[in-house]
């Protein structure tokens, strides 16, 4: 009895592991060109490794799971991953999770077609600018600003002076042409899907369930039910991340070291421009 049941379990296992695989490029985390973060840097090589392993099937599916932001790098993975999947005729399947909204929307549209859960979070397909001000507190304690520039405007938005009106106007101009690059990127991928614009680009996020009437996402599914729909019942997700860190960052936890690029995000940066 003992061999028969090893045999069973090594056949099992034979079977197990020539179970058809199903690349799955997990993208999870803030959209930022720094450590732990979704970046192309980043995600570069988990990206091509995953085109290579979809030959067979000629599907990628992406699993999302990002509120956004970096502009420049959430067109930059969108970018690479289309140019890529074009280039091997490979076709990209997204899966949002609990959240895909803003620059993790952007990377989104990089698929054929969209999918999530009914109640995941999706759209907010705008431009957001943050800042804080304080000339009124520095005078109030006697602190006097000192500040020199070669070009009339490098001081724009400096949080110790009085805001100023035409600070507003260029921020506002600046804003409105990052947005219509997401509203024209979005139009180019999803097309005649959308529904009426007012809806789909006023920055709003939304259910999947409301996502869905209006032409976001193209139904609701799971990364493990297109696995079985594309390659059978015993398709098994192979999951694709970037590479283990080396060096001092390898003997951190990834929340520990992420909070702190945050931290220096935050006290570096002056106004942010965001998705």
């Amino acid at each position: 009895m003992p061999r028969v049941r090893s045999a069973t379990l090594g056949l099992m296992g034979l079977l197990s592991w020539r179970a058809p695989r199903i690349p799955v490029l997990s993208l999870r985390g803030i959209i930022a060109a720094r450590p732990y973060a979704i970046s192309l840097a980043a995600y570069r090589s988990a990206i091509d490794r995953g085109i290579a392993m979809a030959k067979r099937h000629e599907r990628l599916i992406m699993a999302i799971e990002s509120p956004g932001g970096s502009p420049v790098q959430s067109d930059l993975v969108a970018s690479y991953l289309r140019d890529r999947a074009d280039d091997k005729k490979i076709k990209i399947l997204a899966v949002i999770g609990d959240v895909g909204a803003s620059g993790g929307y952007w990377i989104a549209c990089a698929a054929d077609e969209i999918y999530a859960n009914r109640m995941s979070v999706v759209g907010s397909i705008g431009v957001i600018g943050a800042g804080f001000g304080f000339p009124e507190f520095i005078a109030r304690h006697g602190i006097e600003r000192r500040i020199y520039t070669a070009g009339a405007h490098k001081s724009r938005l400096d949080p110790f002076r009085p805001e100023d009106a035409d600070d507003i106007r260029f921020t506002q101009d600046l804003l409105q042409d990052m947005h219509k690059e997401f509203k024209d990127w979005v139009r180019s991928r999803r097309g005649s899907r959308l529904g009426p614009e007012e809806q789909v680009f006023d920055g709003s996020y939304m259910l999947g369930s409301k996502g869905l009437a209006l032409g976001l996402i193209d139904g609701f599914a799971s990364v493990d039910s297109l696995v079985r729909k594309i390659a059978g019942e015993r398709a098994r997700p192979a999951f694709l991340e970037p590479r283990k860190p080396r060096g001092l960052l390898r003997f951190l936890g990834r929340s520990a070291v992420a909070a702190a690029f945050d931290m220096a995000d935050e006290r570096l940066r002056g106004p942010q421009l965001r998705l």
